[in-house]
């Protein structure tokens, strides 16, 4: 069974990036499973670090956006909509070229809050990163 509310459209998702930091790292939603939220990013000037290798922080830009994106998608958007609250990340491999795959996953999807599961890998599909980012479900401010 989905987890999706209504018809998520990774394309309009994608366009809303833009102008943002999202757009700016090359971050790219790719694929909605039944229950997880699939997207990349490129390892380039962009996104490396002084060291030549991927930037600890742009993994968990990639890491919250696919989160933020995912809760985003479970809900509403007529009634509530989703922030982050808390982020964690583990560094686990070095990436010098090429790309980075991420996948979120929800391990909670409450009423007032979403904890989601983000795994980053390789182009060889080696684990680059593991976070987990807690999200706020909100209420939409009324227009009145």
């Amino acid at each position: 069974m989905s987890i999706w509310f209504g018809e998520p459209s990774l394309e309009w998702a994608n366009s809303r990036s833009d102008g943002t930091a999202i757009t700016s790292l090359g971050i790219e939603m790719t694929e909605l499973t039944e229950d997880s939220l699939k997207g990349r990013m490129p390892v380039d000037g962009r996104t490396r670090q002084p060291g030549g290798v991927l930037h600890g922080g742009a993994s968990v830009a990639l890491a919250e956006t696919l989160a933020s994106w995912g809760a985003s998608m479970t809900v509403d958007p007529e009634q509530y909509y989703c922030v982050g609250m808390e982020i964690n990340a583990n560094h686990v491999r070095p990436v010098a070229e090429g790309w980075v795959y991420g996948e979120a996953r929800p391990l909670t999807r409450g009423r007032t809050t979403q904890v989601w599961d983000i795994r980053i890998t390789d182009e060889q599909g080696r684990p680059v990163c593991i976070s987990r980012c807690t999200m706020a479900v909100l209420p939409v401010p009324s227009k009145y």
